[in-house]
């Protein structure tokens, strides 16, 4: 069904409009349902886009202020939230975890650094003992269970996803850096300062914003052969399945790799900040050293569950396959059903994408990179 996309774009780039438009008539499971895109150049808002629908019965409209679960879109945030602490010297990428959490210093993880855990080097992909989602629930014995737990390969000689335990680890060092549950410091260090969009536990005030995922109709069985199981794991204990979102106990909790709710626009104002050099509206919050050391690589090698070499920086990836458009040097993070933020310093730009029509592609969801690489042409003309 074809819609009239709400919002604004700057002249000369109408273009992005129009494929804006065109993802919600196209004729594949990747047609939208409700979606919204916003690009920052410069620091300044230059696409503001919604449209379609919050609810798969199309009752409800989206806005500019709703809010959907971006799956691991969520850990690109968590990443910017270390390098905040990091930019305030009270965390370091290159020091050991235990110097900011002790219980973790123990059986082979006492030299684990925090680079290594952003960069899905540390060996903790999943949960070593089976846990229920009630317990995954719980932050104070996830994040036990995980200092307690013995690496599954020697920390730093390989790389594989660490799908939801990515945000136990990186979460738990903020607490420990910044004495804040991360979903706290994320709303008061880095989404009421710029003015964005950014839960990492929604609040049941704000449950009235909600479009909920739709999943993708072909959505195929995990398969179970040909795959290591350190990276099995790190999605089946305890399952993720696409309408965990639908569940208040899931949107409530604190999962820094999983359960971030959003707006467009609050994801491209946190990174319209990254791509004009750690900036926004006046005020500074990463200096250009701290950026420098953000997008530094951590590995280059192939990632045993994601089968390519993301080039994992400290927590965000390169862009090896263009997912977010032709930018060389684009970085940042997708989520499961097609989210996306990043920024391109080079071009001093920052962009958000949300949907709530899940597609099924990992890395490199097509509407999305649509809409990047109708960006990038249209700054080049």
């Amino acid at each position: 069904m074809a819609i009239e996309p709400q919002g604004t774009v700057a002249p000369g780039f109408e273009h992005v409009r129009d494929v804006f438009a065109a993802n919600f008539a196209r004729e594949d499971e990747y047609r939208e349902l409700g979606a919204a895109f916003a690009v920052l150049h410069r620091g300044e808002v230059l696409i503001d886009l919604w449209g379609g629908h919050r609810d798969a019965e199309h009752n409800v409209p989206w806005t500019r202020e709703t809010l959907v679960n971006v799956w691991s879109t969520t850990k690109g945030i968590a990443a910017i939230a270390v390098a905040l602490l990091v930019e305030r010297g009270q965390l370091r990428y290159d020091a050991p975890v235990r110097d900011y959490w002790p219980e973790f210093g123990c059986n082979g993880k006492e030299a684990i650094t925090v680079s290594q855990v952003l960069s899905h080097q540390a060996g903790l992909p999943g949960f070593d003992a089976p846990i229920t989602l009630e317990e995954f629930f719980d932050w104070d014995l996830a994040a036990a269970r995980l200092a307690a737990q013995t690496p599954m390969w020697a920390p730093g000689t390989k790389n594989s996803y660490h799908a939801m335990t990515y945000g136990f680890l990186a979460g738990e060092l903020v607490r420990r850096a910044s004495g804040q549950r991360i979903g706290e410091f994320v709303r008061t260090a880095l989404a009421e300062p710029l003015h964005a969009d950014l839960f990492i536990g929604l609040p049941e005030a704000e449950e009235h914003r909600l479009a909920l995922t739709v999943p993708n109709p072909r959505e195929l069985e995990l398969p179970t052969t040909d795959i290591p199981p350190e990276a099995m794991v790190s999605i089946t204990n305890p399952a993720m399945e696409p309408t965990l979102p639908h569940r208040r106990d899931w949107r409530a909790a604190e999962i820094p790799a999983g359960n971030g709710h959003c707006s467009a626009i609050g994801i491209a104002r946190l990174y319209g900040m990254l791509g004009n050099g750690g900036e926004l509206d006046g005020n500074r919050y990463l200096s250009a050293a701290t950026i420098a050391a953000l997008d530094t690589v951590q590995t280059d090698r192939v990632d045993i569950q994601i089968g390519i070499a993301p080039y994992w920086r400290n927590g965000l990836s390169g862009n090896p396959n263009g997912m977010y458009g032709p930018g060389a040097g684009a970085i940042g993070h997708s989520g499961w059903g097609g989210s996306f933020g990043c920024a391109d310093a080079a071009q001093r730009l920052g962009m958000g994408y949300v949907c709530n029509q899940m597609g099924h592609e990992a890395l490199g969801d097509p509407r999305a990179v649509a809409l990047a690489n109708a960006v990038y042409h249209c700054l080049d003309q």
